[in-house]
């Protein structure tokens, strides 16, 4: 991936110098949390046997609501936004600059007003307002309550070790990463749609099968948007080079709702899948690459997702 020439964003808010806080999950479900609200990532979540609500394969918070849990900054650290100085935190900055560029412009030529979300680059734990905090077995999500996403880094070594979703070590393991970002500020788009408060509101009056579904649709059109983050951004900026959408793809059925299951119970429940299969994911990442449009990517009204 060639992203050293990409835009970068000075809304990073970088808390990887914190201390957070240590031991263990805040208040999760408190007032205000519905079905789908908190989605913990594959394996880690079936293997501790994590409460029902903590919904299977890549992580978004899907709720507003919920009880907070305040941790104090360390003494005379102010919480700023702007482009971190090492590699890893370039590298986000400028995956985040990118997509805010094209979002802005598609947006614009809408007749809508875009603002991008801030990302908050963070080490195992940190505060967060959708309910307890965040944590890195949690994988990266977004919160609509602040309009944030939330990314602890060595998710990515996630990727490439445990689920394999790209060859460790590979350059395409970049676009890999890229597409995860790209994926949690499709849900901040999604949120200024006002697509992530009308489903919420739906979900809430839905049996827990038919939430699930809902949150399905959800997950599946953020993955759409990162495609048309990838269409705009190589168009504009030609940052794809060689194996990276083959990785990208990988990294997709990695993180599948039935591959997860498979490997970590030997079985799959399509009523709890929450964030699609494996094929499902790379059918839509790959029609937003295609397409590269917001309406390409309806993923509530198709027939067969």
């Amino acid at each position: 991936m060639r992203w050293e020439n990409l835009p970068g964003s000075d809304n990073v808010e970088d808390r990887r110098g914190e201390d957070g806080a240590r031991g263990g999950f805040g208040p999760i479900g408190g007032g205000g949390l519905g079905v789908g609200t908190i989605v913990v990532l594959g394996l880690i979540g079936w293997a501790l046997g994590i409460d029902p609500r903590l919904l299977i394969g890549g992580a978004e918070m899907m709720s507003g609501g919920g009880s907070q849990t305040q941790h104090s900054q360390p003494s005379g650290q102010s919480r700023r936004t702007g482009q971190p100085d090492d590699q890893m935190g370039q590298f986000v900055s400028k995956v985040l600059g990118s997509a805010d560029v094209q979002w802005k412009e598609i947006f614009t030529k809408a007749g809508k007003q875009y603002r991008g979300p801030v990302l908050v680059l963070y080490r195992d734990v940190t505060d967060q307002k959708c309910g307890g905090v965040a944590q890195k077995a949690m994988g990266p999500f977004y919160c609509p309550a602040d309009r944030k996403v939330y990314l602890d880094t060595s998710f990515f070594r996630e990727i490439e070790q445990r689920f394999r979703g790209c060859q460790v070590g590979s350059k395409s393991c970049q676009f890999a990463q890229a597409y995860v970002i790209a994926h949690e500020v499709g849900h901040h788009v999604q949120n200024l749609l006002g697509i992530l408060p009308k489903a919420q509101e739906i979900q809430r009056s839905l049996p827990k099968a038919e939430a699930n579904h809902l949150q399905v649709q959800i997950e599946l059109q953020a993955d759409c948007f990162a495609g048309v983050w990838a269409h705009g951004a190589d168009e504009r900026w030609k940052v794809i080079e060689p194996g990276d959408i083959q990785a990208a793809l990988q990294t997709a059925a990695a993180i599948g709702d039935d591959k997860l299951q498979k490997q970590a119970r030997g079985y799959v429940v399509p009523d709890s899948f929450t964030h699609g299969t494996s094929a499902q994911r790379q059918h839509w990442f790959e029609t937003g690459l295609k397409e590269g449009t917001i309406a390409a990517c309806n993923t509530f009204r198709t027939a067969k997702l």
